[in-house]
């Protein structure tokens, strides 16, 4: 499938300082992606380059294979077919919901104009909302507006930066659903940038975990978490704890814990230190099984609980038992490991 956006190779800088290093990625049509990362870490300085609010120092930006951004020339970003989500909404709060929609729309005469915000309000789940102003609006119903302003008129691409960031996590999940859900009924490709995973998780097709200015991984939700390609990116997603071990075969490697098998398979020759990242979901109770640990903390989370668990050789890992097993700290319990997926990485 062709690249609906391509970003090659490019650099920006600060005051002369690099916060951007050859920093590339693609986007086919209808695929929605995000930068995921620590705040400083370039991933809203790409995200504004690609809007056409920061020049780049090398590199290329080219939406439908037109030129946005190059060193030495940045497209308008009113030329570029682009719509923007901004983290605090930008609405604005002297004018009511149904001309913030329609705001960039003036090309249009008044009859159309009034169509579109109903077909948006419609899209957006706000039928009827057009007359009140945006301090009448909860903090969810304000970033509905957002989205459909930005999405009036007919973008090509849509960016949303840190969208749901200022909304409390109940609802931040589930609108991250809905507005991925508007996206993918109109076939609208997007890039939303974020530090938070489990919105990341629950928005994009694919993510890439930005660090220092470059990609460390671009890949789907799935293989960043069963599959990481280097130890930051297993420190940064999800949960786990590293084990010492080492290796046996190229998809076997021996701990404490027993052996620990998977799919993957490493090039590293027998007997090489590693260390293997264990989930929660990796460790299961099981009282028949003759490795034990003491249960050092534990956190109650609805459908189950996440113990710290401290092995017989002070070694500690988690796991995630169903909430109605109800252990206390210092209780013993017995464990199994049960991975499918072997990460392991040479020890440091």
């Amino acid at each position: 499938m062709s690249s609906l956006l391509k970003v090659t190779g490019i650099s920006c800088r600060y005051d002369h300082n690099p916060v951007v290093e050859d920093f590339s990625f693609e986007l086919a049509a209808s695929d929605i992606c995000c930068l995921l990362g620590q705040s400083g870490c370039g991933k809203t300085t790409v995200l504004r380059a690609i809007a056409g609010f920061h020049n780049i120092d090398s590199g290329a930006i080219t939406l439908q294979d037109k030129t946005l951004s190059a060193p030495g020339f940045t497209l308008a970003p009113e030329q570029r077919q682009i719509g923007m989500v901004f983290q605090d909404y930008a609405l604005f709060p002297h004018l009511n919901v149904s001309d913030n929609i329609t705001f960039g729309l003036t090309h249009l005469a008044a009859p159309q104009r009034l169509e579109v915000c109903e077909q948006m309000l419609e899209l957006v789940q706000l039928s009827g909302f057009g007359r009140r102003y945006p301090h009448e609006l909860s903090g969810g119903q304000q970033q509905r507006i957002a989205l459909a302003r930005a999405l009036a008129p007919q973008p090509t691409l849509l960016l949303l930066d840190e969208p749901f960031s200022s909304l409390d996590v109940d609802l931040r999940r589930g609108l991250a659903l809905e507005v991925r859900e508007i996206l993918k009924t109109r076939s609208i490709s997007a890039v939303m940038v974020t530090h938070d995973q489990q919105e990341a998780f629950a928005f994009a097709d694919q993510i890439g975990v930005v660090d220092r200015g470059r990609i460390q991984q671009w890949d789907t939700p799935f293989n960043l978490y069963h599959q990481p390609t280097s130890r930051f990116v297993a420190d940064f997603i999800g949960q786990g704890v590293f084990l010492s071990g080492h290796t046996l075969a190229p998809n076997s490697v021996a701990t404490e814990l027993g052996e620990i098998s998977g799919s993957r398979h490493y090039d590293w020759v027998a007997n090489t230190p590693v260390d293997v990242l264990l989930r929660p979901d990796d460790i299961v109770h099981d009282d028949s099984s003759g490795k034990r640990a003491s249960i050092v903390n534990k956190v109650f989370a609805g459908t189950s609980t996440l113990y710290t668990l401290e092995l017989a050789t002070g070694s500690l890992v988690e796991s995630a038992f169903p909430s109605h097993h109800d252990y206390k700290i210092g209780d013993s319990v017995g464990i199994r490991v049960e991975a499918d997926h072997l990460i392991a990485f040479k020890r440091r």
